[in-house]
């Protein structure tokens, strides 16, 4: 990648060709697209009750400006009414004859989607509009591969104020290579402009308007105080260090989506929900008697540190606030793939601060990952069955009302990734491409005397443990024993609680066990398991000749 430090004129040169907008035109619109999911995802539920927060950000950002309009379209929830085509994607076609846009935007967040993304842009780039891409999976030689994929440009790191800046270049055919944190070709050339410092003072941008969403049904709404994260696990995408936004910016964020979208159900995005402790308690108490002045009770889940389950006071100030829902990275109960992870922490610590979390009322959700690769050097050779047995009886001790297994994915810019291709282990792209990389898949050579397929079906086997069918009989009879356990408790207010956890774990397990049936029947529709076995073979010959 060259660094752009010299001036190219007016308008953007992409190879021979220049792009330009139409300047005779009084108004223009943009799109911002969140790609699907591959038809094999396990989070396609789910997603059709949310949507992603950066793009809502960005397209915000860009709304405010003088000559805009701007929405989103998430492909992953659309409504029954919404455009789709005859495979039940969203139509594009549809949408662009509909609502011409002069600039798409498309969000990089989940290397899953990628291939979708480039599929959907070289449809909008066919047709003339102008192409943009940002999201976590732009770094290093991806960069270069969306350039080649259908983009003109990569917005590097955060857009809110590069998309305004982009924009307003674009329409007033001014020089491009002024404008800080993107990439684009020129003469069959990457280039790259300035970097552009992370975003500081948060409360200078707009507030995130999820009405630019079109045709989606929200029901859990992502908000964000922090951003960034200071922990440095070696799989995590998310580094730097945090930055905050002031606590009565997340509650004007919240107060506003109850009062214009009769919002309820919230997901704070922050990875480190709690780590400014004073701050936090402050927000907690503001939220608490926001929500006794209107006379509504919310439902927050936050992703939070096992460590915060020793501070008392921050527990009872969420509960009060109404935290219901904390996810915890526990992500392994093996000492040794905790080390490799840099995670801190033991085994049976992590244990007495989950109990922790329950004993105070808050229902834990908790997130895996199974078979890490450890680092060179160290002998260790449990097998799969063992490691099995132990991440079973780790979520049975802890009573964790909620898990997700995942095999650990080497995602593009992390050290995990740098570690594996350093070491050879990584499957080749063309094999396993990045529809794959979404946790359910195993992507490089696991340490022996793992094989690939074992961390697959080990992975599905511990979740097929807690998610299981029986729990429909068990949703059943909860609901006849409601009455008997109101009564039965002294405290009717504890009665309720430990009826309704109850209640509500089996009917998310017994959905859980629908969710993967499905997942299982796509797989095996899917030829994964030959394309695995490619990139075996592939990965073998290319050691032979390193």
């Amino acid at each position: 990648v060259l660094f752009c430090c010299r001036l190219f004129g007016s308008g953007k040169a992409v190879g021979d060709s220049m792009i330009e907008l139409d300047s005779s035109k009084k108004r223009y619109r943009m799109r911002i697209i969140v790609p699907a999911y591959p038809a094999f995802n396990i989070y396609s539920h789910i997603a059709k009750k949310t949507t992603a927060l950066g793009p809502v950000c960005v397209a915000s950002a860009a709304n405010k400006m003088e000559k805009w309009d701007v929405e989103v379209i998430d492909e992953n929830n659309l409504r029954r009414f919404g455009p789709k085509n005859e495979s039940g994607q969203a139509n594009h076609e549809f949408l662009q004859r509909q609502r011409p846009a002069d600039v798409v935007g498309f969000y990089g967040g989940l290397t899953s989607t990628i291939p979708r993304l480039y599929q959907v842009a070289r449809f909008y780039k066919d047709k003339g509009a102008v192409t943009i891409a940002g999201g976590q999976h732009f770094v290093e030689d991806n960069i270069a591969e969306a350039l080649s994929s259908g983009i003109d440009y990569v917005v590097i790191g955060e857009g809110e104020e590069t998309i305004t800046e982009l924009l307003w270049a674009l329409e007033h055919r001014q020089d491009i290579s002024r404008v800080r944190g993107i990439a684009y070709r020129h003469n069959g050339q990457t280039l790259r402009t300035q970097e552009r410092q992370p975003i500081m003072d948060f409360d200078k941008l707009p507030l995130p308007d999820f009405a630019l969403v079109r045709y989606a049904k929200i029901k859990i709404y992502p908000v964000e105080r922090i951003r960034g994260c200071g922990m440095n696990c070696e799989f995590c995408t998310v580094k730097g260090k945090p930055r905050y936004a002031s606590p009565e910016r997340l509650l004007e964020h919240i107060s506003l989506l109850v009062e214009t979208h009769n919002a309820k159900h919230f997901f704070v995005v922050d990875d480190l929900f709690g780590q400014q402790r004073d701050e936090t308690i402050r927000f907690c108490n503001m939220l608490s008697n926001y929500q006794k002045r209107i006379g509504r009770r919310l439902d927050i889940t936050v992703q939070i540190r096992l460590d915060k389950a020793k501070d008392s006071e921050l527990l009872s100030a969420m509960l009060q606030a109404g935290v219901q829902t904390v996810a915890i990275g526990f992500e392994s109960p093996i000492e040794e793939e905790l080390n490799a992870m840099k995670k801190r922490v033991s085994s049976n610590d992590m244990l007495s601060l989950a109990k922790t979390f329950r004993k105070f009322g808050f229902l834990v959700h908790g997130m895996f990952i199974f078979g890490y690769p450890l680092n060179e050097g160290i002998n260790f050779t449990m097998p799969a069955n063992e490691r099995v047995r132990r991440f079973k009886s780790f979520i049975r001790k802890a009573k964790i009302d909620t898990v997700q297994i995942l095999l650990p994915g080497p995602l593009p810019g992390t050290e995990l990734r740098r570690r594996l291709e350093s070491q050879g282990r990584i499957y080749p792209v063309r094999d396993v491409g990045w529809e794959y990389y979404d946790g359910n898949f195993p992507l490089f050579e696991p340490d022996p005397p793992l094989t690939a397929e074992q961390t697959q079906r080990a992975a599905r086997k511990i979740m097929g443990r807690f998610y299981r069918f029986r729990y429909m009989f068990l949703v059943v009879l909860n609901v006849f024993s409601f009455p008997a356990l109101i009564f039965f408790f002294h405290n009717i207010k504890a009665g309720w609680q430990r009826w309704y956890r109850s209640w509500r774990n089996y009917l998310i397990r017994f959905g859980g066990w629908v969710t993967i049936r499905k997942w299982t029947l796509e797989f095996k529709k899917d030829n994964f398991l030959q394309k695995l076995q490619n990139a075996q073979k592939h990965l073998r010959k290319s050691s032979k000749h390193t």
